[in-house]
């Protein structure tokens, strides 16, 4: 059988049904949330111009994590993407960790977007409650993604489509008005310095702003764990890890400069919405309405990707018994609709603890998912240290997209996100989002001993048994890097 018809068909009864214009958007995409057009106010606000160097070492950050992602997944395409890889480097606690911290990152996406997108809409529809229209958004993604992975491949392009054209609109009018093209204008970038300075809080705050900012660019992944059900996963991961580059040094490094050259940083309402402001400062009338649309569009394509996430790597969990094997069970289109209802009931009874309980059990929530992504990037990046070794020493043909400058930077990428975690941990402004992620870090870890025990206890294979060869994955290691359930098909 050819490459291509193995990739397409070792997928667990998933569809590639996704094409390639749903992954070039997708890809795009993934990277343009709320948080760049309303988020990056507050690095901006705490960092001033240089704030551009927080996105930029963000950015790199996450390139390089995207590199290693794309290095192994080339490699081994997978159901479950990173959850398949930690597990079959780390061992068993490895993609169960990874996969359950995953899971819980999207299902409060899912809620918190949710409540986002409802405040949007709320101002054009004042007599809804809010709860009533966060739960009708939920429940509309929710038909979205249960009818078929084609339809989350259209809802996503067009809703990338739109933040793509957007962006892309701003990077022009911006650019056109910073060299004194636009009328009325001349060419000026005294902004980025004329305000008590380029850093006027000194380098501890540019330092800080990493942390929410590598937040920012959380959905980069999402291109490689949506590869396995397109035709042709190995080209389109190879593609999207590529182009993560481009997009954020032009997204975010491009736009965040283009904002900062054309308002004062310190003006109050960059803050609140430096697009908005800088739109304002060109004369792009109703500035703030188109950015409420955009911020809407962006807040609805987060919460269709939430929803997708969840559901396929909890879907990816099962089969490895990680998660209840009935969660299984794929619908005719071939859609683990039981995976989504579980994203999406936790879902619903976020959105009500948010009104019925914002300033306790909500706000933990909030709380407790925001060093998350942060662990998840350092699983990652352990995983393809461990990985690459034994590729290179038992099947060195797969690895056809390979990580810049191996072993130094993939070092570097652990040593960096450490220190990034381990700030986060210090600064009084985090402190309270990491200790609130580190209990939910302590919960999976709990979870994943009492599921070992359990297996002991019946004489099953010993969870963990092996660092290098998971305990009930094909094979043993001693020859070849097993594929785990035919998750990962050699090439």
């Amino acid at each position: 059988m050819g490459e291509k018809n193995t990739e397409a068909t070792e997928n667990a009864g998933l569809r590639g049904e996704l094409k390639q214009r749903h992954m070039r958007l997708i890809a795009l995409g993934g990277v343009i949330g709320a948080g760049l057009f309303v988020g990056s106010g507050v690095v901006i606000e705490d960092a001033g111009p240089a704030a551009i160097i927080s996105f930029m070492l963000a950015g790199g950050l996450v390139i390089l994590v995207m590199r290693m992602l794309g290095e192994m997944a080339v490699a081994r395409p997978s159901v479950g993407s990173f959850y398949a890889y930690a597990r079959l480097a780390l061992g068993n606690w490895g993609g169960f960790t990874i996969g359950w911290l995953y899971w819980y990152f999207w299902v409060n996406v899912v809620a918190l977007e949710a409540v986002a997108g409802a405040s949007q809409l709320h101002v054009w529809l004042p007599g809804i409650p809010l709860w009533v229209i966060s739960l009708c958004l939920m429940v509309i993604l929710t038909a979205v993604n249960m009818f078929s992975v084609k339809s989350f491949g259209e809802f996503e392009y067009w809703f990338s489509s739109i933040k793509v054209a957007a962006i892309t609109v701003f990077l022009v009018l911006g650019l056109v008005f910073v060299l004194g093209m636009w009328p009325g204008a001349h060419a000026d970038v005294s902004n980025l310095t004329a305000h008590q300075g380029f850093a006027p809080h000194g380098i501890g705050p540019v330092l800080a702003a990493v942390i929410p900012a590598v937040g920012f660019f959380t959905g980069a992944e999402i291109a490689a764990l949506a590869a396995s059900e397109s035709s042709e996963p190995r080209r389109n991961v190879a593609k999207a890890t590529n182009s993560v580059v481009l997009r954020v040094l032009l997204f975010y490094v491009g736009s965040i400069f283009l904002v900062i050259a054309i308002v004062p940083w310190n003006k109050p309402d960059v803050a609140d919405g430096p697009y908005v402001a800088a739109l304002q400062e060109i004369g792009i009338p109703s500035a703030g309405t188109l950015m409420r649309i955009l911020v809407l569009v962006a807040v609805l394509s987060s919460l269709n990707a939430g929803l997708y996430s969840a559901s396929r790597i909890v879907f990816a969990l099962t089969r490895n018994g990680d998660a209840p094997h009935g969660l299984t069970k794929l619908s005719k289109r071939g859609v683990p609709r039981r995976a989504i209802l579980l994203a999406t009931t936790l879902g619903y009874v976020s959105v009500i603890i948010a009104y019925v309980s914002p300033d306790a059990v909500f706000s933990f929530i909030v709380h407790s998912y925001g060093a998350v992504a942060l662990f998840v990037y350092l699983l990652v990046a352990l995983s393809q240290l461990r990985l690459r070794r034994r590729l290179e020493r038992e099947d060195p043909e797969s690895l056809q997209l390979r990580m810049w400058w191996y072993p130094y930077l993939s070092w570097f990428t652990v040593a960096a996100m450490t220190v990034v975690i381990v700030t986060m941990a210090v600064l009084p402004s985090t402190r309270m989002d990491f200790a609130a992620s580190a209990v939910t870090l302590v919960v999976v870890l709990a979870a994943y001993g009492v599921r070992a025990y359990r297996r002991r206890g019946r004489g099953g294979p010993a969870a963990g048994a092996s660092a290098g060869a998971p305990a009930d994955a094909p094979g043993t290691g001693a020859t070849a890097v097993p594929a785990p359930e035919a998750e990962a098909p050699r090439p």
